[in-house]
C-alpha cells in the first residue's frame, strides 16, 4: 500500500496536473490517500510528482492513522464497535489488513477516503526539489513513515499553547 500526500497547491499549476490530482482525491495541500501500486496509480504519480510526495506505508504507521486520522462519514473517529462491525479485533489487525491488500478503504463503504493532516512539525525541506535532492517532492521510499509521523499530532493551537 502507497501513501501519496499532497504538499504544493494549485496556484501556477497546468491544467492535467490538476486534472491528475482531482483523479486522485488530492484538492489541497496536506491532503493524504492510501492506493494499493498498479500501472495505472503509478503514471499518475509520475505526472504530478513535482506537487506531492508517495512511499510505501507501514503497517506501525497505519495503525496510528487509524487511530487517529482516519474517519468515518460524519466526520466521527473509528471506535471498537466500529472496528467489530468492520470484522476486526484491533487497529493493528486492520492495519495489517489493508497493508496486505485483503481489503481497501474503497470496499469500506463508511470510511473517507481522504486523510486530513496537519502540515508536518518542523515543515516541509523545499517543496519544489525532488526527494533525492534534500526536497520534498516524488517518491521517497519507507521515508514517508517518518513525514507522516511528523504530520500526525498538532503543532501549536491557534492560542500558542502546545498541544504535544
Amino acid at each position: 500500500m502507497i501513501a501519496i500526500i499532497r504538499i504544493r497547491g494549485s496556484t501556477g499549476i497546468k491544467p492535467g496536473i490538476e486534472k491528475t490530482a482531482e483523479l486522485l482525491n488530492l484538492n489541497r495541500i496536506n491532503h493524504m490517500v492510501l492506493y494499493t501500486e498498479s500501472p495505472s496509480i503509478n503514471g499518475m504519480l509520475q505526472i504530478a510528482k513535482d506537487y506531492i510526495t508517495w512511499g510505501e506505508i507501514d503497517t506501525d504507521t497505519l495503525e496510528l492513522l487509524l487511530k487517529n486520522r482516519i474517519l468515518l462519514k460524519g466526520r466521527k473517529k473509528i471506535d471498537e464497535e466500529k472496528l467489530k462491525e468492520f470484522g476486526f479485533s484491533s487497529y493493528r489487525e486492520m492495519a495489517e489488513a489493508l497493508n496486505e491488500n485483503k481489503i481497501t478503504i474503497k470496499s469500506l463503504n463508511s470510511l473517507i477516503p481522504v486523510i486530513r493532516l496537519n502540515p508536518p512539525k518542523g515543515g516541509y525541506e523545499a517543496i519544489q526539489k525532488p526527494f533525492k535532492q534534500q526536497g520534498s517532492a516524488g517518491y521517497r521510499g519507507n521515508e514517508i513513515n517518518a513525514l507522516i509521523k511528523k504530520m500526525i499530532t498538532a503543532g501549536i493551537d491557534l492560542n500558542g499553547k502546545n498541544q504535544n
